[in-house]
């Protein structure tokens, strides 16, 4: 029983630090968060008409920069969800072998 109790608080360490493990991650992305939000209000307030962006080659470089920022911020978001679902099955499945143990 004392092993079953000790498998238990070796998950429950786990977990905390899988959980300010993911902590961290959602603070980077909130941080991505805000760049992108930041650099949509940018490109919104440019004016419809002759944007001094160096031409049309400035124009597609500039939306292309705020669309790799957009993507990498979902793709971060995709990252953080498959490593909290991947740690979360781990510790269940740590959890259900160490209750047909007892």
């Amino acid at each position: 029983m004392g092993e079953t109790k000790r498998m238990q608080e070796l998950l429950t360490e786990i977990v905390v630090h899988l959980s300010r493990s993911h902590q961290q991650m959602a603070r980077i992305l909130d941080a991505k968060r805000h760049v992108a939000v930041r650099m949509a209000h940018l490109v919104q307030a440019l004016p419809d008409e002759h944007p001094q962006l160096n031409g049309l080659d400035g124009l597609l470089d500039s939306s292309a920069n705020v669309n790799k920022s957009v993507i990498s911020y979902l793709n971060s978001l995709a990252d953080l969800q498959e490593a909290v679902a991947e740690s979360m099955t781990s510790v269940l499945k740590a959890m259900g072998d160490s209750g047909d143990e007892e």
